[in-house]
């Protein structure tokens, strides 16, 4: 996944030069870090919902945890902060969702980036991740959307990445 995203987020770099030039400003990490909480409590009520609602959603919740047992987690946290992260809000909101509002307008462009961006998941036929990775690339397309500034996207990223997956799970 590290390899993946990581040229995702590279090619996302190569082909859109504005994106070299963001710069985080002061305000981007308050607002990245009060967008990840907002995440992390809107999965903390959605967690019991999917868990009724899928029918394998509590096996599926747990065969993603169980993930943080494949590496150790300094390496894990690592990959999440240094490259996936950045590399999916670089590559979906700041390349596809981006190009997408240029092309469709601000809202289509982001139902279009977000649905792509959850469909992407399907691959790993986890109907439940799919649902999350719906429900998050909303949260953070609208973000992008009404701000258009991947900074605080990629500090909530990193963020609400790090803290549902090794510090505070869900489930």
């Amino acid at each position: 996944m590290t390899l993946g995203v990581g040229s995702l987020g590279g090619y996302a770099l190569l082909s859109e030069p504005a994106l070299r030039r963001e710069r985080p400003r002061g305000r981007d990490v308050a607002i990245g870090f009060g967008a990840a909480a907002a995440l992390y409590a809107i999965f903390r009520l959605g967690d019991p919902m999917a868990r009724r609602i899928m029918p394998a959603g509590a096996r599926e919740i747990a065969g993603i945890y169980r993930l943080r047992t494949a590496a150790p987690r300094p390496a894990i946290a690592a990959a999440l902060a240094l490259v996936i992260g950045p590399g999916e809000e670089l590559f979906w909101r700041g390349l596809v969702q981006q190009n997408l509002q240029r092309a469709f307008g601000r809202l289509p462009g982001m139902l279009i980036a977000s649905s792509c961006y959850g469909a992407i998941h399907l691959v790993s036929e986890n109907l439940t991740l799919t649902g999350a990775a719906t429900t998050a690339g909303l949260f953070w397309g609208g973000l992008y959307a009404r701000d258009s500034r991947l900074a605080p996207l990629i500090i909530s990223h990193v963020t609400w990445d790090i803290w549902i997956f090794l510090v505070a799970p869900t489930g």
